[in-house]
């Protein structure tokens, strides 16, 4: 198991308040989200209110839902967390 500290909470948080805005301009519901794009729904739910981390492959897929590119997606995540954000305490 992964140590949560402070920014890694952050990480998760700020990944899944971006997904849920994503998702609700879709207009498509949670349990419909996860089910089109073969992403368990409870591991769906707990990535948009930031309880868990989201796998690489799960971000893949969430990326590709959206027609984005993974990078584009990660741009996107970064510009929300800020230029000074880090996961290592220096």
């Amino acid at each position: 198991m992964q140590h949560r500290n402070e920014n890694s909470t952050k990480l998760s948080l700020t990944l899944g308040a971006l997904v849920e805005k994503l998702r609700q301009d879709t207009g498509i519901s949670k349990h419909k989200f996860s089910c089109e794009y073969e992403i368990d729904s409870g591991h769906f739910y707990r990535i948009e209110k930031g309880t868990i981390d989201c796998k690489v492959i799960t971000f893949y897929k969430i990326a590709q839902a959206f027609g984005l590119k993974p990078s584009k997606l990660m741009k996107m995540l970064e510009d929300e967390l800020g230029e000074d954000f880090t996961l290592i305490d220096e």
